[in-house]
């Protein structure tokens, strides 16, 4: 069929559902740079979701909880507790007493490789791009299932200012502001961010009488930002993000009452995220262009729980956990012929101290580990034109990492391990606004110690992914219309999976393998007449297809927290007049909490609204949140202990100004 006809086609459905087309309108071009390279949205041969801060702050999204739910394949683990998110992307899962993470976050170029820090309040945001499927050959260790790219706005010239003052349900209160500013022009410019919200809680104390979750986050940025010429620019970027929280979203699965506990010991999360980085960028004579990113990444996980629910001091967990990572990236990329080239050095060091406390009947128990690590790594990237309308991506990495353990000032306990991650794509331009690609790549996680395991069961090595994928991407509709498929199969060798020798002795060993098979699709659609519509949907199927324990035999049993669908639905309206109304729709399949799939969390569906009005400079802007006040507990967690509380519907309004 050609081209015109399936428009016409396309043309004809919808004015037979009563919509409105205008030519006039299209949507804008998107420029990523997830690969470490601009390139434009369609021109990835990779599955890429991106999303404008401006439309994300508009719909009331801060957080990437928000984000996810807008990505085809794509979820977190219930967890209860800020600062504390493992991603689940594809099927692969995380398992936080590892200290590593199936999928890379990476902020301005400085990455977070686990799930603690794994999280951003978009503050100050310019674009977050979400890319899935192993991106180990450009990130490394632990992007065996993607990357979450987010990209902060530059200060320039032009001098910009949002201030915006929220309330909201539970005495919500939030105040955010971006600025920036040229200090000298075409030189030296400033920019900063900040943010403070404090909300109280909905899990009732019945023993002490007051709510035990309060919510209160102070966030900021600082950029300054130098062009000293015209082919070198350099930002030292300063951010912190700090939780002063009460206790976890965690109750008895054995409560007859709903988000009630009796808790005696008082729960709180103290945690506190630093970076501090230096990226410049400067372009040689010859037209190649040189950057280096260096950073010092710091995380203090600072938090005690109740685990009992009960009056007296029976059960509880404490941590006190300082993870640091300093990191060097140079890269250096250029084009040769047609093709484009990408060169790059990566080191890192970490310094982890590790304190973990644990209250039984019994005893008050403390240990205390001290992790360290180095890692090197070479890698490239190319893309180079074939014919007319074929080109081809390849890239490869080599890594070295080495970890060096010890409990409680004992004896030094070391692992080694080299990874290569090669990457092969052949992509197919078929018509100017339409390609096909066919992919395959390897990822892996990194190996470790388990800090508080038996000694027979201290050390874990690498997880092993390779992934074929087969996509499709594309404008039609005079790019009113874009869209995004793609199918994968993945297989997981030397699993890293969690076991439980005796009650609160929890391990990971690389006792399993799996297969990950899905398909994922997601458009955005300009209807006309102010009508936009973006959707997104994803299956996957991830089971076991080895792996035995002491639980049992666990063949064919779904992966734990990875759910088999996820799915997001949007519609917005802008009014000639300049205000809006928007309403979204996301959904998660059922998800088991365990790898014997005793326990879990049910599907669920969310309906989000939000609508804004312009009071010349300012807008009055409202916003619910889980709008049906759908309750999605995962009953069952830590073994059939806990229950991690879902968040009731949420109502707020924002003011928000702008210079």
């Amino acid at each position: 069929m050609h081209c015109r006809t399936k428009q016409r086609w396309l043309l004809a459905l919808l004015a037979s559902l009563g919509v409105a087309a205008h030519a006039e309108t299209e949507l804008p071009a998107v420029t990523v740079t997830a690969t470490k390279q601009p390139q434009t949205l369609g021109s990835v041969a990779a599955s890429v979701s991106a999303f404008a801060g401006e439309d994300l702050a508009a719909a009331g999204i801060d957080n990437l909880e928000g984000v996810a739910r807008m990505t085809p394949g794509f979820t977190f683990q219930a967890q209860g507790q800020s600062g504390l998110q493992p991603p689940v992307m594809r099927g692969l899962t995380a398992n936080i007493i590892s200290f590593s993470s199936s999928v890379a976050m990476v902020v301005d170029g400085v990455p977070t490789l686990r799930a603690q820090g794994f999280d951003d309040n978009l503050l100050g945001v310019e674009r977050v791009e979400v890319l899935r499927g192993p991106q180990s050959t450009l990130y490394g260790r632990n992007a065996e299932a993607g990357v979450v790219n987010i990209v902060t706005r530059k200060p320039d010239n032009d001098p910009y200012a949002v201030v915006s003052a929220e309330v909201g349900s539970r005495d919500k209160h939030a105040l955010r502001f971006d600025a920036s500013h040229p200090l000298l022009k075409d030189t030296l410019y400033l920019g900063v961010a900040g943010e403070f919200v404090e909300q109280d809680g909905f899990i009732d104390n019945a023993f002490k009488g007051r709510k035990d979750d309060d919510r209160e986050r102070r966030n900021g940025r600082f950029t300054l930002r130098w062009t000293p010429g015209e082919r070198t620019d350099a930002a030292l970027r300063y951010a912190e993000r700090a939780y002063r929280d009460g206790a976890s979203l965690w109750g008895s699965a054995s409560s007859p009452q709903r988000a009630v506990v009796r808790s005696g010991t008082d729960g709180f999360n103290d945690s506190t995220a630093r970076t501090l980085s230096l990226d410049v960028v400067h372009e040689l004579a010859s037209g190649m262009r040189l950057r280096s990113i260096t950073a010092n990444n710091d995380y203090t996980d600072r938090l005690v729980q109740d685990t009992d629910f009960l009056p007296a001091d029976l059960l509880h967990v404490a941590r006190d956990h300082h993870f640091r990572t300093l990191s060097q990236e140079f890269r250096l990329e250029g084009q040769w012929g047609e093709a484009r080239w990408l060169a790059g050095f990566y080191a890192d060091r970490d310094d982890h101290d590790l304190r973990f406390e644990q209250k039984t009947p019994l005893a008050l128990t403390t240990t205390q580990a001290v992790q360290k690590g180095d890692s090197t790594a070479l890698f490239t990237h190319w893309t180079v034109p074939l014919a007319e309308r074929w080109s081809v991506t390849a890239g490869a990495r080599i890594e070295r990492s080495e970890a060096r353990f010890t409990l409680n000032g004992g004896r030094e306990e070391s692992l080694d391990s080299t990874r290569f991650s090669p990457k092969l794509a052949l992509q197919y331009q078929w018509q100017p606004e339409a390609m096909i690609y066919a992919s395959v790549a390897d990822g892996f996680r990194a190996g470790g110690f388990n800090a508080f395991s038996p000694e027979t069961s201290r050390r874990y090595e690498p997880e092993r992914v390779r992934s074929f994928e087969l996509g499709a991407k594309g404008s039609l509709l005079e790019r009113r219309l874009r869209y995004g498929t793609s199918l994968y199969l993945m297989d997981v060798s030397s699993m890293q999976v969690q076991q439980m020798a005796l009650p609160g002795q929890v391990f990971i060993t690389n006792a399993a393998s799996a297969r990950s098979i899905g398909a994922e699709a997601e458009l955005q659609y300009l209807l006309g007449a102010g009508w936009r519509v973006q959707a997104a949907l994803g299956f996957n199927r991830t089971r076991f297809r080895e792996f035995t324990d002491g639980a049992g035999n666990h063949e064919g049993k779904h992966n734990p927290f990875a759910p088999d669908i996820t799915g997001h639905l949007g519609l917005r309206y802008d009014a000639p007049q300049g205000w809006y109304a928007q309403a979204a729709v996301s959904g998660v399949g059922k998800v088991y909490l365990d790898a014997a799939n005793r326990y879990r969390q049910p599907g669920y569906g969310l309906v989000d609204l939000a609508a804004g009005y312009p009071l010349g400079r300012a807008e009055l802007s409202a916003y619910v949140h889980n709008a049906a006040n759908k309750k999605y507990d995962a009953v069952g967690f830590l073994n059939g202990q806990a229950t991690v509380y879902s968040p009731p519907r949420e109502i707020g309004l924002r003011l928000t100004y702008r210079l």
